[in-house]
């Protein structure tokens, strides 16, 4: 059985922000609403101080601490290993938000125009984004990355795997010790983001240095 996962190259990623904007453009997802991004982090002491672009995103876990908590079944883990939020089912709790320990999951009670911040679509490319915002996530309701699961399903990469400029993410099969996300982990010591909170991520980190 295949279990999708994601390495991202710390070395090669310039914190261009491509990811988040190709996420945003793929999603449709309104304003205050990443479900990919990159925050800036810094480690070592004066003079040696290093700072570094850290994307994030859902990281999909295979034991998630969002599905042990949704009373409705809302959040689900597929057999491959994403982890999906039915839309239909989940009532806006936010309980899943909470437990999530890497602060993955957004919340949008109303849809607004990018531009205006109205509810009301200021174009008919805004009508557009906003039908397919709701087909896919609705309101009221919690949502998150799922790799681009439609796109997956059709044998396509996640939207931030395709669009990233210095090549720096890679998605493929984490059982599969031959495939390149594996050999990439093994090779150059992939880690996962606090390996310590037992959710056993299906997203890895190659180190910058």
């Amino acid at each position: 059985m295949v279990r999708w996962g994601m390495v991202i190259d710390l070395k090669r990623c310039t914190s261009c922000h491509t990811c988040a904007v190709a996420c945003k453009a793929e999603h449709h997802t309104p304003p205050g609403v990443f479900w990919a991004k990159v925050v800036r982090i810094e480690s070592g002491k004066y003079p040696t101080v290093i700072r570094q672009g850290l994307p994030l995103l859902c990281m999909n876990c295979k034991e998630p601490e969002c599905e042990k908590v949704c009373p409705t079944g809302a959040t689900k883990k597929r057999p491959d290993g994403i982890v999906i939020v039915d839309s239909k089912q989940c009532v806006g709790c936010r309980y899943c938000a909470v437990a999530c320990p890497y602060g993955a999951r957004c919340f949008v009670n109303e849809w607004k125009d990018y531009f205006t911040g109205d509810r009301k679509p200021s174009s008919a490319y805004a009508e557009h984004s906003r039908k397919k915002w709701l087909e896919e996530s609705d309101r009221g309701v919690v949502s998150k990355c799922n790799f681009c699961v439609d796109r997956v399903e059709k044998a396509r990469k996640p939207a931030c795997v395709d669009a990233c400029p210095c090549e720096a993410r890679t998605f493929g099969d984490l059982d599969d010790p031959e495939s390149e996300v594996s050999q990439l982990i093994k090779k150059r010591r992939g880690m996962q983001l606090h390996p310590e909170y037992g959710t056993d991520a299906s997203v890895y980190y190659l180190p910058a240095r």
